[in-house]
């Protein structure tokens, strides 16, 4: 059996879906990319999972809680099991994305770099904006090599949030 849950981020409703293996997909529900709703993107974590999809949020709490952590800013890295599903160059840019620091920003130059594909930085951002673990996997820190805020499937407006987010100085923990 699959899962999923919805919360309500300060940029709009967050799918959170996954099964045993992992979590398939972190995606905003609220029409601005492809006019995806809780429905599409259930039906694309259940061809994913190959598994019925409930939504259970206490089988997502794991990833919820760490998401809200995020948005609260009292989490700069995420420590849960993933399973996007992707072709294998997809799979190593969205890995790679993992290598980009809380707050810092690179180009997508320098991903096609880091993934083997030097000349690749075009197939890069499509890779990128096919990134099916959003946030997670922190699509929103890669820029245009003009340091200018390029393609984001969830909106430049919150590309430019969560990059503002990261810039600030982290809470300190109780």
């Amino acid at each position: 059996m699959s899962y999923y849950d919805i919360i309500d981020t300060p940029i709009g409703r967050l799918f959170v879906g996954g099964s045993a293996r992992g979590i398939h997909r972190v995606d905003f529900i609220d029409g601005e990319r492809d006019a995806r709703t809780e429905a599409s993107e259930v039906a694309l974590l259940e061809r994913e999972s190959g598994e019925p999809a409930d939504r259970d949020g206490e089988a997502a709490a794991f990833a919820t809680s760490q998401l809200v952590e995020y948005f609260a800013g009292d989490r700069t890295e995420f420590d849960l099991p993933l399973e996007p599903i992707g072709t294998d160059f997809q799979l190593r840019v969205w890995s790679a994305l993992h290598d980009v620091p809380y707050g810092e920003t690179v180009s997508y130059g320098e991903i096609a770099e880091a993934v083997g594909k030097p000349t690749a930085s075009r197939a890069v951002g499509a890779a990128n904006g096919q990134n099916p673990i959003s946030i997670i996997a922190p699509c929103h820190r890669i820029i245009g090599a003009n340091g200018s805020l390029t393609g984001y499937g969830g909106g430049l407006h919150r590309k430019a949030w969560l990059l503002d987010l990261e810039a600030q100085p982290l809470r300190p923990m109780a």
